[in-house]
């Protein structure tokens, strides 16, 4: 995949958004974005993406993204996306990669569980704390022996931020549809 510069826009954007994060925690690592797109391209999905080593670690999560600890959803690994990716909202043309409406559902940062989050997620298991304004709390990434590699389970820990038999809603209505435009995505991701 191409490398893409971060647009410094988004940098702003960012750094007003969550200036309030304060890191805690045992890791020592600083805390990083994660994004939450909504995306109906041939098949309705949500991205779930975390910020690590420069790029948005992805994967498409069929049913989305659950704060019930008893719902474990299929998170099928994708192509890394460029950081600048993060703030992207819009219909990305036909004849493209993902094309379909792609808005943000949920976002904010993550702080990996421990110092090694790149590796750890290399060894197929990555625990990490979603501050987001839908997402909060504890959250496991387990990755599965069938699939290739390529598939995984996102997982809500057990915590104060749980909610039993929660529904995902969907963003995409037709007012937030009317509102998008059509334009490119950041880089290519491919």
């Amino acid at each position: 995949m191409m490398a893409c510069p971060l647009d410094p826009a988004d940098v702003v954007e960012w750094q007003l958004a969550f200036s309030s994060t304060v890191h805690s925690g045992p890791s020592r690592l600083p805390a990083m974005r994660f994004v939450v797109h909504e995306h109906q391209a041939q098949h309705h999905h949500w991205d779930f993406r975390l910020e690590l080593a420069g790029a948005l670690v992805s994967w498409a999560v069929p049913k989305g993204p659950s704060m019930d600890p008893s719902q474990k959803r299929l998170a099928i690994r994708v192509p890394d996306h460029p950081l600048s990716y993060a703030s992207f909202e819009g219909i990305i043309p036909e004849g493209q990669y993902g094309a379909g409406p792609v808005v943000i559902w949920d976002r904010g940062t993550f702080v990996p569980a421990g110092d090694t989050a790149t590796q750890d997620l290399k060894q197929g298991k990555l625990t990490f704390e979603l501050r987001g304004k839908k997402f909060r709390g504890g959250f496991t990434l387990v990755r599965l022996k069938r699939g290739e590699g390529k598939d995984w389970l996102l997982i809500k820990n057990a915590d104060e931020f749980a909610v039993r038999r929660w529904k995902i809603e969907s963003a995409l209505s037709p007012a937030r549809l009317r509102s998008l435009r059509e334009k490119q995505p950041p880089c290519d991701t491919q």
